[in-house]
This record gives C-alpha cells, sequence and structure tokens, in this order.
C-alpha cells in the first residue's frame, strides 16, 4: 500500500500516517489486492459497495455513482513479462472528493506511469483530472497494442497473398484468439468510459467530461478496430482453407488420373501372373518384351481416351 497527497497546484507527498485526514486537494492511495490488511482499512475509509468492488475477485469494466463518489473498474494491458498483453489487468478505483483508492491484483503499466508524473510535481490537480489521465493512460496504451495488430495482420496478408505456404500454422489462430480475449474486455470498456459522460455524475466537470468524451471515442475506435481485425482474421482463414481444398482437390484429382491408366494396365499383368497351366507365352522367348510393350500401350491408350474425353 502506498499513498500520495496531492494539493490543487500539483504537487504531491508521499504519506505513510494515513489517519490524517486530507484538508486541501486529495490522497491517492494504490493497494495491492491480496493485502490481507487491506479489508479492514477500506472498512473505515469508503462506502461497502465500493469495499465490494475494490475486492471483487472477478471483474468486468464499469462506472457508476455511489455515495457521492464514483465506483470505477477498468483493465489495462498486460504487459508484465513473461505474459499475454491480452490477458488484461484490471483495476478498480474509488473516487470521491478528498480521496481515491485504486487496487490491482497484478502490475499495471500505466498506474506506474501516472505514479511517475505525480511524484515528478506534474499530478492531476482534481480526482476528475486523475479519472481523466487515468483512463487516457490505459487506452493510449490499448490504441497502439489496436495499430500493432492491424500491422501484423497486413504482413500475414502480404505473405499469405504471396505464398500461403510460408506461414505458419500457429499465426492466425494466435491473432484470434488475442482479438478474442482482448474483444472480451474492450467493448464493456468503452460502454463504462462512455458511462461517465453522464452529467449526472458527481466530481466530473464539463471539461473534464470533454476530455473523457475523447477518451471514451478513443476506446470505441479500439473496439471498431479490433472487429475489424476480426473479420479480416475471418476472411484469411477462409480463403487460406478455401486455398487448401482446391490443392487437395486438384492432388485426388491427379492421383485418380494415374489410377485410371494404371488400373488396366495392372488388370492385364495380375491375368498373366496367374500361376495355373495355358498362360500364354511360356515357350516364346519373346513372351515378357510382347507383355511389357502390350501393357505399355493399353496404358497409353487409356491416357489418350482420357484426354480425348477431356478429363484432365
Amino acid at each position: 500500500m502506498s499513498a500520495l497527497d496531492i494539493t490543487p497546484d500539483g504537487r504531491s507527498t508521499p504519506t505513510s500516517d494515513l489517519s490524517i485526514p486530507v484538508t486541501s486537494g486529495y490522497r491517492w492511495v494504490h493497494c495491492d489486492r491480496n493485502d490481507p490488511f487491506l479489508a479492514d482499512w477500506l472498512a473505515d475509509k469508503v462506502p461497502e459497495r465500493a469495499i465490494d468492488a475494490l475486492l471483487e475477485p472477478e471483474t468486468r469494466p464499469r462506472a457508476f455513482a455511489h455515495d457521492g463518489g464514483l465506483i470505477v473498474i477498468l483493465r489495462g494491458l498486460n504487459l508484465n513479462d513473461g505474459e499475454d498483453r491480452d490477458d488484461m489487468v484490471s483495476l478498480r478505483a474509488w473516487l470521491s472528493q478528498r480521496l481515491i483508492v485504486t487496487t490491482r491484483i497484478r502490475r499495471l503499466y500505466a498506474t506506474q506511469d501516472l505514479r511517475r508524473s505525480i511524484e515528478a510535481n506534474n499530478a492531476p490537480p482534481t480526482p476528475a483530472a486523475f479519472l481523466v489521465a487515468l483512463a487516457e493512460n490505459l487506452t493510449d496504451r490499448i490504441e497502439e497494442n489496436g495499430v500493432a495488430l492491424e500491422d501484423r495482420l497486413d504482413d500475414l496478408e502480404e505473405i499469405l497473398y504471396e505464398d500461403d505456404q510460408a506461414l505458419e500454422s500457429e499465426d492466425i489462430p494466435e491473432l484470434r484468439r488475442s482479438a478474442i480475449r482482448l474483444g472480451r474486455f474492450l467493448n464493456p470498456q468503452a460502454a463504462a468510459l462512455h458511462a461517465l459522460l453522464d452529467t449526472r455524475l458527481p466530481l466530473i466537470d464539463s471539461a473534464m467530461r470533454e476530455d473523457l468524451g475523447e477518451i471514451a471515442n478513443g476506446a470505441q475506435r479500439a473496439v471498431e478496430e479490433l472487429n475489424a481485425v476480426r473479420d479480416r482474421l475471418a476472411v484469411l482463414s477462409d480463403y487460406l482453407e478455401s486455398r487448401q481444398n482446391v490443392r487437395l482437390s486438384r492432388n485426388s484429382y491427379a492421383l485418380s488420373v494415374v489410377a485410371a491408366v494404371f488400373l488396366p494396365m495392372g488388370f492385364l499383368t495380375g491375368l498373366f501372373g496367374v500361376n495355373v497351366a495355358g498362360i500364354p507365352g511360356t515357350g516364346t522367348p519373346y513372351a515378357f518384351a510382347f507383355l511389357t510393350a502390350g501393357t505399355l500401350l493399353m496404358g497409353f491408350l487409356v491416357w489418350m481416351i482420357l484426354r480425348l474425353l477431356r478429363l484432365f
């Protein structure tokens, strides 16, 4: 648990004694949700419903007013080493006039960047400005990731249309999985940011509402880009499948033609290979040459007939 007292002019001071009330500006307390002492501390500081939201094990993005403050739950890209960025990290927040409490389970780089800015005495002057800065940090990274997904998809399309066999077998399924997992949270996140534009909500003035509107539009744009990526991936999958089906059909057809040519030849050689009395040519020294020539002639005639019938 870490705490910073922030003045209206954007200056910040670390504090360890959370029992001292804030009389000017606001206090930001950032907590690890797994802290065993967190629930007891929250019981004296925030409303019960806010406690439930801050400690909720499974969340989806949403935002609403409660008891004169705001409960906001958002998601950010997972940029931690060795983890998938589309496994988005949840950030839960309670905002009131003098206190902001945020909780997370895993490290979130958006809050780290915001903390560095605050420690450099460039802090948001109000809780509403803090919310705008936090939402902007989260959304900017999401939009950058959307651009990276589109660039990667462009590369895959170029490879596919030049030589579909050069694609790695997991390239398209991996991108589709990533798009699906991101879409699970980006759609409700855009809805949550748009919900913050409600004029009935506390803390947020008209200027901050305009900024949140731009951020919400950015989140909605990220959703639309993600939907476009998913649609393009579906088209690529269909195209790749159709190419594979055409290749398989062509190979099967070639094998069928070969089988048709060799079938009568196989019948003839099998017939003369029967070990019974009366096989013609057993006493003739040129019988094998005649049989070979006849077999090849039969194969050639079958091939000519298939050509004349335009079967290949």
